[in-house]
């Protein structure tokens, strides 16, 4: 995963709210979990797709049910964004590790801009319809394992 890439994306799309004189920024914290917000935190879960590569064996695969959990909040003019992309392990290998998503630049804009829509609607109490743009999905061959996600494991899996 290129932490870069989401904070750059995350930066040119909350430019939007730069007439509002707060500061935004972006944090990646493993230590959130889905669905127990701290107090005065607001929560976005959102699917995307990704690819993992197994660092045990030399196994690649494509997911299209890759949760991604978002914790805001705008205190004292200071606004944070918590993010954890939820991982996937290798069916294939035995113990095998949690592995980060890889997502695509355009999955993150779309991720970043639909993020920026529901601060929008829960920081500022704006009264904007959902944009919710749909992410470029990838064509996968097997069924979704649960066993294998994180997501599923957190019970906040959107299985279609």
């Amino acid at each position: 995963m290129n932490k870069e890439d989401w904070s750059s994306i995350f930066d040119e799309e909350i430019a939007i709210l730069n007439d509002k004189g707060d500061t935004w920024h972006l944090e990646f914290d493993e230590s959130i979990e889905p669905e127990k917000p701290d107090s005065r935190w607001k929560e976005y879960i959102r699917k995307t797709s990704a690819r993992f590569s197994c660092t045990s064996c030399t196994r690649t695969w494509p997911s299209n049910q890759v949760m991604v959990v978002f914790h805001m909040r705008l205190m004292s003019r200071q606004g944070t964004v918590k993010v954890r992309p939820l991982r996937q392990n290798c069916k294939k290998c035995k113990s095998a590790p949690m592995l980060e998503p890889l997502v695509k630049q355009d999955n993150i804009r779309v991720l970043m801009e639909n993020l920026v829509q529901k601060v929008r609607r829960n920081c500022y109490k704006e009264d904007i319809e959902e944009l919710n743009r749909a992410f470029e999905q990838f064509h996968v061959r097997s069924a979704h394992e649960p066993d294998h996600c994180e997501g599923c494991k957190f019970n906040v899996c959107a299985k279609e």
